[in-house]
């Protein structure tokens, strides 16, 4: 048996094709999360390099551990696979699986749809998230896994950075995070992205509040960031909702 079951279990694990996709996706949910005393952490699926105006993968790597402090996870790790070239294939599934398997979380958060125009390591990464989810729960293949037991992950929420369309996410079942108390964690934690967001893009901070604030109005809330599920989000406590 993996030396890898003494670690301590992750309440959510959020993946992301890139650094920072989970930061501007759900970066506030995440430090909620954090805020309300749960284990969370981050698996990026690939380093995100290069880009444009980088130095390379070892300054990318800074900026995603000072985004990581920011937001108080206490776990993160970038897997062994390409940008630009990731694809949903049984090699990344089961790279993905085997971090589900060791940290054993209860809730992943996901890219949830394409990224139209953009890159499109985003909807791969959808795709090799609900497998590796499939993968981490399946008996009898422990092999495949470096030994590492099956775990059944309760739940799966997605995050979206599809900014250019009105139409809402395409599970449908939506709902709103009140993340009021850690926005500024959030923009912060984009903003440890130096490289990713020279002045010529600060717009995309523009944008962030906006939504903020859309979304949060639209719940009562005064900022929020939108989630949804591919089940139906239910409640036993109607009045709850007041």
């Amino acid at each position: 048996m993996s030396d890898d079951l003494s670690i301590e279990p992750l309440d959510v694990i959020a993946v992301g094709a890139h650094p920072d996709d989970v930061e501007i996706g759900c970066g506030g949910t995440l430090a909620k999360l954090v805020e309300q005393g749960y284990r969370v952490g981050i698996v990026d699926l690939t380093d995100g390099e290069p880009t444009p105006i980088s130095p390379g993968p070892h300054v990318r790597a800074e900026e995603a551990a000072e985004a990581a402090r920011i937001l108080g996870v206490q776990h993160r790790t970038t897997l062994d696979l390409v940008n630009r070239r990731l694809m949903d294939d049984w090699e990344s599934r089961v790279e993905l699986a085997k971090e589900f398997r060791r940290w054993r979380p209860r809730l992943i958060l996901s890219l949830g749809e394409r990224t139209p125009t953009a890159s499109p390591d985003h909807w791969q990464a959808v795709q090799l998230t609900e497998a590796a989810m499939f993968y981490s729960r399946l008996t009898k293949w422990d092999h495949e896994f470096d030994h590492l037991p099956p775990h059944k992950i309760d739940g799966l929420l997605y995050y979206s950075l599809n900014f250019y369309s009105l139409e809402p996410p395409p599970h449908g079942n939506s709902f709103v995070v009140d993340i009021s108390s850690t926005y500024e964690k959030k923009i912060a934690s984009v903003q440890a992205y130096a490289t990713q967001f020279p002045p010529e893009k600060q717009h995309i901070f523009e944008r962030l509040e906006a939504m903020a604030h859309y979304f949060g109005e639209a719940a009562g809330f005064e900022r929020g960031e939108r989630l949804s599920s591919p089940r139906a989000v239910g409640v036993r406590d109607v009045m709850g909702l007041l």
